[in-house]
């Protein structure tokens, strides 16, 4: 399934920050963990990836430390901040309303307009 871009983009910041918030990563950690939760169907890249981790990192939602590969290779590693677990907060809060309304609508929309009004 392809995802929307403006889905994409809208879910990026929950997305990382959650998934940073159960610990340290690098960017191909982030990128495959992304996968994994999306069965697939999201595949973002590292022109993706970078841009928003260094916008994060800016407004101190991330902070990035360099660290060793298990190849030995230097790479960075990022972690959420304080902040930025008070913005995923305020992200998770804007989601549910989001998807409750979704959800709704949809639910709406899967009964025949009859039998809504006791037409039936």
């Amino acid at each position: 399934m392809r995802i929307d871009k403006d889905l994409v983009a809208a879910s990026a910041t929950p997305l990382v920050l959650g998934i940073l918030e159960s610990g340290e990563l690098h960017g191909y950690a982030i990128i495959k963990r992304v996968s994994e939760l999306s069965g697939g169907d999201m595949q973002w890249t590292d022109g993706m990836l970078y841009p928003l981790l260094h916008r994060l990192e800016r407004v101190g939602y991330l902070r990035s430390d360099w660290g060793i590969s298990e190849a030995g290779r230097r790479r960075k590693q990022y972690s959420i901040t304080e902040a930025g677990r008070e913005a995923l907060a305020e992200r998770h809060g804007q989601w549910t309303v989001v998807a409750e309304a979704l959800r709704q609508v949809w639910h709406t929309a899967q009964r025949p307009p009859a039998a809504e009004a006791g037409w039936a």
